[in-house]
């Protein structure tokens, strides 16, 4: 069973940046899309970024373009989101996830597909 597990986030101030990491095991990822979602409460799960796992091909939102960017290092299984110039509204519990299809914007519509780490939450004070 693919394995997701979250770190990095915490509070910071508007403006300021921080960097999660995602964790990935339990079966070679080749073919599968990466990829980062957001929720708030009282809100559907939000796309952020994704990564193909064997190109490194990277989309982001357009609400986080120029301010989040997606990596990864297939050698030590990870996936990360550098977060900059973080604002309130990006306050949301931060999930990583894989699914074994190309990238598509169809594809990473569905806010449930997949496998999902347990998430990690990010806080930004005004």
């Amino acid at each position: 069973q693919v394995q997701l597990v979250e770190s990095g986030g915490g509070l910071v101030q508007a403006g300021g940046s921080l960097r999660l990491s995602c964790a990935a095991s339990g079966r070679t990822f080749s073919g599968y899309t990466m990829g980062w979602f957001r929720q708030s409460p009282g809100k559907e799960r939000e796309f952020v970024a994704a990564i193909t796992w064997s190109a490194g091909r990277t989309y982001h939102a357009d609400s986080v373009k120029g301010r989040f960017t997606i990596s990864k290092d297939n050698a030590k299984n990870m996936v990360y989101l550098q977060m900059n110039s973080l604002k309130p509204e990006d306050t949301a519990v931060y999930y990583c996830n894989a699914r074994a299809v190309p990238f598509t914007l169809a594809a990473m519509a569905n806010p449930l597909g997949g496998s999902w780490g347990q998430g990690t939450q990010v806080t930004v004070s005004s």
